[in-house]
């Protein structure tokens, strides 16, 4: 985008379809692993430490980048087995689905993966959602400190939402014809979750955090004295 050229090379595209997957997969792990934290720490605060040991932090922590980790060199283990006839992406980056639509060879091994890995990664957000579902439940019946036990999931809460609106952008803009949509408005959405939440993120789980924002406060009160 910086240098105007529109061309890239099959390596490059594989690369940009492996950075994509990993992030994204990761983005959602790691929202799913700390809905889990949330769900336990709110609807079992006196069991938290036994449940939430730091044996189990590492393990979730480890999960959380492997499994995208491993589930992207599968997609790209099985796309760049393709025999691509097309060159024309009509997109600003290369996303497999629009890599697969471009090829003139068998896809049904692409087509169940991705349906496989489109159920799981379903079944994730209904997770989360379930959390929150309870986390609320109990909440309501806090007469006290309900509210303020809640607020401390809003970031995380925002954090999903936001993923989970550009990820159905982008998934409407692969799967859906949508040359009636303004070019640039397409560009917009392509580029909205991959641009937009690690901007939001920082910003509701640091600045929001009160200590953090002392700290960050502090710095720059000294950084200019």
């Amino acid at each position: 985008m910086i240098t105007e050229d529109y061309q890239i090379t099959w390596l490059n595209c594989l690369v940009q379809i492996f950075s994509i997957f990993t992030y994204g997969g990761c983005d959602l792990t790691n929202l799913t692993v700390m809905a889990y934290d949330r769900y336990i720490s709110i609807c079992y605060p006196l069991e938290y430490d036994k449940i939430i040991t730091p044996k189990k932090v590492v393990i979730c922590v480890a999960v959380s980048w492997l499994l995208p980790f491993l589930r992207s060199t599968i997609t790209i283990s099985i796309t760049a087995n393709l025999y691509i006839c097309g060159v024309i992406i009509e997109k600003v980056y290369c996303d497999n689905f629009s890599v697969v639509k471009l090829a003139c060879s068998d896809t049904l091994s692409n087509n169940i993966y991705g349906a496989f890995m489109m159920f799981l990664t379903s079944l994730l957000v209904v997770i989360i959602f379930y959390t929150y579902v309870r986390i609320i439940f109990i909440c309501l019946k806090l007469s006290k400190g309900g509210r303020v036990k809640f607020s401390t999931c809003v970031p995380h809460l925002i954090a999903l939402l936001n993923f989970v609106i550009g990820s159905c952008f982008e998934l409407f803009q692969s799967r859906f014809n949508m040359r009636h949509v303004p070019y640039t408005v397409r560009v917009i959405l392509s580029l909205y979750v991959l641009i937009l939440s690690p901007i939001i993120n920082p910003i509701m789980y640091g600045v929001k955090t009160k200590k953090i924002r002392e700290n960050i406060i502090k710095r720059i009160v000294v950084s200019y004295t």
